[in-house]
């Protein structure tokens, strides 16, 4: 089921939010300061091209106040509406029977795009 979820997600839209995501992780990281947000950005693209086997965790260490500070500036940057994207389609999605299961990788997305700083993403 996941490469089949992975295959369809991939036609669906999955390419383009892919390339979407690496386009904008480059502009970003054109500037020194906009590096480590790009690079969370390339995290997110990471997982958006094939997210039926892809999780994520906490790092093993405590994220500290550095991590922290940098979702709250992510969060209210970039990180709300890119969340709110993912709700939309989410639930888009699991209108109907069928779409559940790529509404749920929506909803996955939106909570890795809240928060990305201090996560590590992770293959099944």
């Amino acid at each position: 089921m996941r490469i089949l979820g992975n295959i369809i997600w991939l036609i669906f839209g999955g390419l383009e939010a892919f390339i979407g995501y690496v386009a904008g992780g480059l502009a970003l990281c054109v500037t020194i300061v906009g590096i480590p947000f790009g690079l969370q950005v390339f995290k997110l693209a990471e997982v958006t091209l094939w997210p039926f086997n892809k999780t994520w965790e906490t790092k093993d260490w405590a994220p500290g106040c550095l991590s922290t500070i940098m979702n709250i500036i992510w969060l209210i940057v970039a990180g709300f509406w890119i969340a709110l994207t993912h709700l939309l389609f989410g639930l888009l999605l699991t209108i109907t029977i069928v779409g559940i299961p790529w509404g749920r990788q929506h909803f996955k997305l939106m909570s890795l795009a809240i928060t990305p700083f201090g996560r590590r993403v992770i293959n099944k």
